[in-house]
């Protein structure tokens, strides 16, 4: 500043009044000059959040804008960007090779489920989607399907990458444990892999009729979401899965679902809180069950 370089040589009411800025707002200037700006203070929270976790340097502005809000850090995205990119910390990436793109048609078809995760009967009506879990040689994704009847985990499976072959293998598994399912309903996100010309081609092979989610619209597969929130806060986040191999974290994963979660868990969606399977097995014996 002007003013700051030549104190020393001219009064500093007279250069003020010369370059009509207030001598006030001079003295303000010179008193909060060497203190650290708002967005140099969020830098520090910024680099300690991308610190913790190796995979922490994909957060992009609305994810570290999470983060910063759990750590009781109230800012707005917009802030959060701008302090972002000051700092470098805003990345252009790739578009992933072999992630195929929804079709027109795709994205305008029917939403079935209308949020209605209900179910009178067995392997009727069923939810889909993909989480992942941060892991020491990388991320896992888990695909899983639920039986909106009793909240069972029918299907699963797990890779390193989430392309529509993940999809794919999850209602394969279906097929292989139940047969073909003639007009069971699959429903999902509209994510590209459930979008793809080859998964549909996968459904359209064993019969199932597939319903997708308003574009935007994540409540629409609620049910599954909330699934996936069980695992992570009963199991997953009590454990220190970044330390951990894909098959450590797989084989807790599968024995989750497989020996608690299906069979063992209380669930209230179910009467007097019979696990899935409990409940399942309880119905299948009812005489009206073949009828259903």
């Amino acid at each position: 500043m002007f003013v700051f370089n030549y104190r020393c040589e001219y009064p500093v009411n007279r250069m003020c009044k010369a370059l009509n800025i207030s001598e006030s707002g001079y003295y303000r200037w010179l008193k909060n000059k060497d203190k650290p700006t708002k967005q140099q203070l969020l830098l520090v929270e910024i680099r300690k959040i991308l610190k913790e976790y190796p995979d922490n340097d994909n957060y992009g502005s609305r994810r570290m804008h999470t983060a910063l809000a759990q750590r009781g850090i109230h800012v707005s995205v917009r802030t959060v960007y701008r302090a972002m990119k000051a700092g470098g910390y805003i990345h252009k990436y790739r578009k992933p090779h072999g992630i195929t793109k929804a079709t027109t048609e795709t994205q305008e078809r029917e939403n079935l489920i209308k949020r209605d995760f209900k179910s009178d009967a067995p392997m009727t009506k069923l939810l889909t989607d993909i989480t992942e879990v941060s892991c020491a040689d990388g991320k896992l994704y888990l695909s899983a399907v639920l039986d909106c009847f009793n909240g069972e985990i029918v299907a699963f499976q797990m890779h390193d990458n989430m392309k529509k072959e993940l999809c794919i293998d999850t209602v394969r598994q279906i097929v292989n444990r139940f047969g073909r399912l003639q007009d069971v309903i699959l429903h999902s996100d509209r994510g590209s892999q459930y979008t793809s010309e080859a998964y549909r081609e996968e459904l359209k092979r064993h019969g199932i009729i597939q319903s997708l989610s308003g574009t935007g619209h994540c409540f629409d597969n609620a049910r599954m979401e909330s699934f996936f929130a069980t695992l992570k806060k009963e199991k997953l986040y009590r454990i220190p899965t970044y330390r951990m191999t894909r098959e450590e974290v797989k084989s807790i994963i599968f024995r989750y679902i497989t020996i608690y979660y299906n069979r063992l868990r209380i669930n209230t969606a179910n009467p007097d809180g019979l696990s899935p399977v409990k409940y399942r097995e309880w119905y299948e014996k009812q005489p009206t069950a073949s009828v259903a």
